[in-house]
């Protein structure tokens, strides 16, 4: 794919570096290859041009430039971005990673970080103050999708979706005004931040309330995959009942080496990620309603500060690994639908997996209206990935994500959470918001009538 895009004057490029405290990056520069390398290494796209922007006016002028060169216009945070939409061929790209200022307020409980942050940088500022927000479950997924599409993580049956504890935002707008969105600034605006993605403008600011959370029992329990029914069926009825102070996601995987024992390496399984807000003692009784059900083959549970279960996984997915991944949003585990869990539970790939994250509890308080998030009466969100390094296997890792999903998602809801979509097409946009998508579209076409902001999960405005 060629990088050199639309026919741009050189002045007018030399004064868009002029004009930059960050860097600009051509595909004749030295580095041009590490800039546009993104987590998931099945992206491979070539830019016009990257603004490594240091400051707010870096992004105004970056926004600007963008719009009246007509280019088409990504915008990169500090973190992932599994379908690539951070990226555009021959375009630009508005590279916030560089954007890593975090401030926390701990007599208001609250924090304020930019869009390049990961969540490791927040939780570590936060943990010194024993407080946390809810996020994901790897400490280096970045703050700007995680939040822009919802959200949700290891404290989500307790406090809520990310966007539930978003409190502000500063927004680059499509016509380059920066303008602060709240409940009483910008209301509109903000509804939609709450999970409608990077339709509406850059995020500079994010700002978000903050809960006691400095110690969990949490950790793996997992079981041979031969019991994968009965576990599941367990689940399904245990879950939902259970306190919010209990968070556990259910999984399918095959056993990575280091530092697990050497005799199950390999091996496949179903089991449960732990996260328990309480004290040991308490989680100890908990647990063992798991331990019942089925022996596990594996566990090992126990009190961590909350950034240690946070990174937990970081080291089993670096960046350069190649993901294809998919997902639904569940009510229920019906028996047909296990039984199709069974069938593909087989893993391709040492890294691939499925997951059900609970999104019950905190979140179904909330009314599907208050937000963009368009599924809270969902108990689970599920996510089916592909990850290989080998980038020999992107093809069948591909197809079994692929194959998995079909074969589950007449058992699902319509709707996937955004942030677990690839590039699937407008009805899964619209599927993934429901009701709330002609109003998404009014604001769409409020503050972005043109759709410069169209690369991401894309709701057109309005017409």
């Amino acid at each position: 794919m060629s990088s050199t895009g639309p026919d741009i004057d050189e002045p007018a490029i030399e004064q868009l570096q002029d004009g930059l405290r960050g860097q600009l990056i051509l595909p004749e520069n030295p580095g041009y290859d590490d800039a546009r390398a993104i987590y998931n290494a099945m992206i491979d796209k070539h830019p016009r041009l990257i603004a490594q922007c240091a400051t707010v006016a870096d992004v105004i002028a970056a926004v600007n430039f963008g719009r009246e060169h007509d280019l088409a216009t990504a915008v990169r945070g500090g973190g992932h971005n599994g379908p690539g939409l951070a990226l555009v061929d021959s375009g630009l790209v508005i590279d916030l990673s560089e954007m890593t200022g975090i401030r926390v307020d701990p007599s208001a409980k609250t924090v304020r970080a930019e869009p390049g942050c990961t969540w490791g940088d927040v939780d570590h500022a936060t943990h010194a103050f024993g407080l946390a927000t809810p996020s994901g479950i790897i400490s280096t997924t970045g703050i700007g999708g995680l939040t822009l599409g919802g959200g949700h993580g290891y404290l989500t049956r307790k406090h809520g979706l990310t966007i539930d504890n978003l409190v502000s935002a500063d927004v680059v707008l499509a016509d380059g005004r920066l303008v602060h969105a709240s409940e009483n600034e910008h209301p509109d605006l903000f509804w939609a931040l709450r999970g409608g993605g990077g339709n509406f403008g850059v995020v500079t600011s994010f700002e978000y309330q903050l809960h006691p959370v400095e110690t969990v029992v949490a950790g793996p329990l997992l079981w041979p995959l031969s019991e994968l029914e009965s576990t599941m069926r367990w689940y399904r009825e245990w879950l939902p009942q259970a306190p919010e102070d209990v968070y556990a996601f259910y999984l399918v995987a095959e056993v990575p080496g280091e530092p697990f024992p050497e005799e199950i390496h390999g091996e496949n399984v179903c089991g449960l990620m732990w996260c328990y807000l309480g004290s040991e003692d308490e989680a100890e009784t908990v647990i063992q309603s798991a331990r019942d059900v089925a022996e596990p083959l594996f566990e090992h549970i126990g009190a961590m500060p909350y950034p240690a279960l946070q990174s937990l996984f970081d080291d089993l997915y670096p960046p350069g690994d190649q993901w294809y991944w998919k997902g639904d949003f569940v009510y229920e585990l019906t028996d047909d639908a296990i039984n199709e869990h069974r069938r593909f539970a087989d893993v391709p790939t040492a890294k691939s997996t499925m997951h059900l994250y609970p999104v019950d509890g905190a979140v179904s308080r909330v009314d599907a209206d208050e937000t963009a998030w368009g599924y809270r009466d969902a108990t689970w969100s599920m996510v089916i990935a592909g990850v290989d390094p080998d980038p020999t296997n992107a093809e069948a890792i591909s197809e079994w994500a692929k194959d998995y999903w079909r074969a589950v998602h007449p058992h699902a809801a319509d709707g996937s959470y955004v942030n677990f979509m690839m590039e699937e097409g407008e009805s899964r946009v619209q599927a993934a918001y429901r009701d709330n998508y002609e109003r998404l579209q009014q604001v769409k076409a409020k503050y972005d009538p043109d759709n410069f902001f169209h690369i991401n999960q894309n709701i057109e405005p309005a017409g």
